[in-house]
């Protein structure tokens, strides 16, 4: 837990520095490349709202306006995209605008209390993942 409470600190402190002095962008990728560092080291997930806001490639905190540009695209007749580049190194992130869309996070079935237990099968179709018993004649 007290690993956390560093993540977010260190996540916190980035966004304050670019909001007092938006040249500072060094200072922001550190606490960023930290973050990154204790959160692989600990084997950490990271909250999605968290990672779309960090390049991958630089470890850059993604503000719009001061170290990332934020497009929207067409891609097909139906489907926008969202495209974040940063600023520092030109790394692009695209994110879909579907309002159906879900994380898998964010899914019913990624929840812990849904999961099947170790001794029961999976049935299509079922809310708990266990079978009605069939009848045999």
């Amino acid at each position: 837990m007290e690993a956390f409470h560093r993540l977010n600190y260190l996540y916190q402190a980035a966004h304050c520095v670019l909001a007092q002095n938006p040249d500072n962008v060094e200072l922001a990728r550190f606490y960023c490349h930290t973050e990154r560092t204790i959160s692989r080291r600990l084997v950490l997930r990271q909250d999605p709202s968290v990672k779309r806001t960090v390049c991958k490639k630089c470890c850059s905190l993604l503000i719009p306006g001061v170290t990332a540009t934020v497009r929207q695209r067409k891609c097909n007749r139906r489907q926008r995209l969202t495209v974040v580049r940063c600023l520092s190194c030109g790394q692009t992130k695209r994110f879909r605008n579907d309002p159906e869309y879900q994380l898998w996070v964010e899914r019913p079935e990624a929840l812990l209390q849904n999961q099947p237990k170790p001794g029961e099968t999976l049935c299509p179709g079922t809310a708990r993942g266990s079978c009605p018993k069939q009848s045999s004649n």
